[in-house]
């Protein structure tokens, strides 16, 4: 789970900093993965190298509003849907601190490197950790093949 502080303005001009949860489990991994012709890591490695804008954006508001969610008090789960069985993500993307780290994503490989692997589970980072740089290459799009996890 990665917790990120995010800096923005509201729409009353007030200054903000709040930090925010973001999460995929295994199995969001897995449907991500799964659900994508080819898989999504080769998908994202062929969007990358042919530099199509466009759908790399696409990607990372799909990545940030399926991570985004709240942890239960009691740490047993963590929350994607309201009471009312709407995803939380509708209502973070209606803020400035979703455009603020949109933009933050979409025009810096690093932090989008970051954020990746840090919503990523223990599990699942720690193994993409211990992969050789050719071993990340093959399954990782260039830009994300040497940024280190955020756990």
């Amino acid at each position: 789970m990665l917790s990120k502080n995010i800096k923005y303005t509201d729409y009353n001009g007030v200054e903000r900093e709040e930090t925010f949860l973001f999460n995929l489990s295994k199995a969001e991994l897995m449907e991500m993965e799964m659900g994508t012709t080819g898989g999504l890591a080769e998908m994202i490695k062929k969007i990358i190298s042919t530099q199509d804008t466009p759908t790399i954006m696409d990607i990372f508001k799909k990545i940030i509003l399926k991570a985004y969610g709240e942890k239960s008090a009691d740490g047993k789960r963590f929350i994607k849907t309201g009471p009312n069985g709407r995803p939380l993500s509708e209502a973070f993307a209606e803020t400035e601190a979703y455009s603020e780290l949109y933009m933050e994503l979409s025009t810096n490989a690093e932090a989008a490197a970051k954020f990746v692997n840090g919503i990523m589970p223990k599990e699942v980072a720690d193994k993409a950790a211990a992969l050789t740089p050719e071993e990340k290459s093959k399954i990782l799009p260039a830009n994300f093949a040497e940024q280190p996890t955020n756990n």
